[in-house]
């Protein structure tokens, strides 16, 4: 008597297939949720880690490094012996300016201290060293401090009101508004690499016009056509880290978080706070605190985390 073995019908094995299907779609976005968790967690570790060397280099040196300091220096380089990177201060050469080819080893470096695991990176590779943590200039609009010369269009204008502008050295006792309250550093990400391409969260425009405020510069950079290619300003965001400037080392609080960044004539800027995190970016304050921040949140009050010494009062957020 013989006995037949009784195998999978077709029917059967497509069926075990779509539920094994369904089941791994399933499971997807968990996993990457669970990944998204650990690389935010990683991210506000890293802003830490960064408040913690400012922190040490303030008890050090008696101020917080200039936003853009002699020769052009970013704050990162500055206080790379507090992330333990002494080997790597030790060959920057401060005497030239970060873009000399005596400086071509560690302006082409990328440190894990400077990079949110979040971040995509599209950039060209030969541009530099990533850094997806910025310097709070304030809520000014110029783009360093205002001329000392009649006549010039920035002259008489505000100058910058946050903790990190060009030849800054401001002491924690200069925070009048009080260290929880004022922002240190923030995420942004890198660019996109092509002003071929218009990337409305990572690109900054170009308007055309004359903010002498936040406010102007905000609603002249909402009122901007990001499809019009001629409006293109920077694209190559986020490098390198070791250069003191608007489009890789500091950021403005005239943008709401993941709001669009701008350039404006003579000499001005909005650059926004953003990241690759759903909803808000991670702040930094000043007391080394880390907050996340919803996008949301008020321009008004956004504004006033971003100054020193406005003497504003401000709410939980």
């Amino acid at each position: 008597m013989s006995h037949r073995r009784r195998g999978f019908t077709l029917i059967e094995l497509l069926v075990v297939i779509a539920i094994i299907a369904i089941l791994v779609s399933l499971l997807l976005p968990a996993v990457q949720q669970a990944r998204e968790a650990a690389r935010r967690t990683q991210c506000k570790n890293n802003l830490k880690q960064l408040g913690l060397a400012l922190h040490n280099y303030h008890d050090n040196l008696g101020c917080l490094p200039s936003g853009t300091g002699g020769n052009g220096f970013s704050p990162h380089a500055r206080i790379l012996p507090y992330i333990d990177q002494s080997p790597l201060f030790n060959i920057i050469d401060f005497n030239v300016s970060p873009n000399h080819a005596n400086n071509l080893v560690p302006r082409m470096m990328n440190l894990p201290a400077f990079l949110c695991p979040s971040n995509t990176d599209k950039l060209p590779g030969n541009l530099g060293g990533r850094n997806n943590y910025w310097t709070n200039t304030g809520t000014t609009v110029l783009n360093g401090m205002p001329s000392t010369v009649p006549g010039n269009p920035n002259f008489g204008m505000p100058v910058p009101d946050g903790v990190f502008f060009n030849s800054s050295k401001i002491k924690f006792r200069d925070i009048t508004d009080g260290t929880s309250n004022t922002a240190m550093m923030s995420e942004k990400m890198t660019g996109d690499g092509s002003n071929g391409i218009s990337s409305p969260r990572t690109d900054t425009y170009q308007p055309g016009t004359y903010p002498s405020n936040a406010e102007e510069a905000y609603q002249f950079c909402m009122a901007v056509d990001v499809n019009d290619l001629s409006k293109q300003g920077i694209s190559n965001i986020g490098v390198p880290w070791i250069l003191g400037d608007n489009d890789s080392t500091y950021y403005y609080h005239t943008q709401p978080p993941n709001g669009r960044s701008c350039r404006y004539p003579p000499s001005r800027m909005a650059s926004a706070a953003n990241s690759e995190h759903i909803g808000g970016v991670h702040l930094l304050m000043c007391d080394g605190a880390v907050k996340f921040v919803n996008q949301s949140i008020d321009r008004v009050l956004w504004r006033a985390i971003g100054s020193r010494d406005g003497g504003e009062v401000i709410s939980e957020f």
